[in-house]
């Protein structure tokens, strides 16, 4: 019930994400609503379920994804699953709560800089 609330405005309010990845095995276009944190070239995912949940999985399978954050599309490419139990990637205010959630894995990505990287995610269905 969440996710398809939050997919509305997830794409326009700062730290959410739009994420599209393309499934590993079925080739389809899948949009996933996300908090994600900026910094520098790289925007960060706290894995709130985890390393193990498809999107992440896709994600990694495909090198990157694209995402509408803040009304822009943006594209990444390199992404790599870090342990961090010090939650040194997210700001200071978020690492109380992700503490409360124990959660210590993340995703970082890097943003596709010009026609480097991915083409954009297509679906065969």
């Amino acid at each position: 019930m969440v996710n398809p609330l939050t997919r509305r405005v997830a794409g326009w309010l700062p730290g959410f994400a739009l994420v599209t990845h393309v499934g590993r095995r079925s080739g389809r276009v899948y949009r996933v609503p996300l908090n994600v944190f900026r910094d520098g070239d790289r925007y960060t995912f706290a894995l709130t379920y985890g390393p193990d949940v498809d999107w992440v999985r896709n994600v990694l399978a495909a090198g990157g994804c694209s995402m509408r954050t803040r009304g822009r599309e943006v594209r990444l490419v390199d992404p790599k699953l870090v342990r961090d139990p010090s939650r040194r990637l997210v700001p200071q205010p978020v690492r109380a709560f992700m503490g409360v959630l124990a959660v210590h894995d993340f995703l970082v990505a890097r943003i596709v800089v010009g026609g480097e990287g991915l083409e954009p995610p297509t679906s065969s269905v």
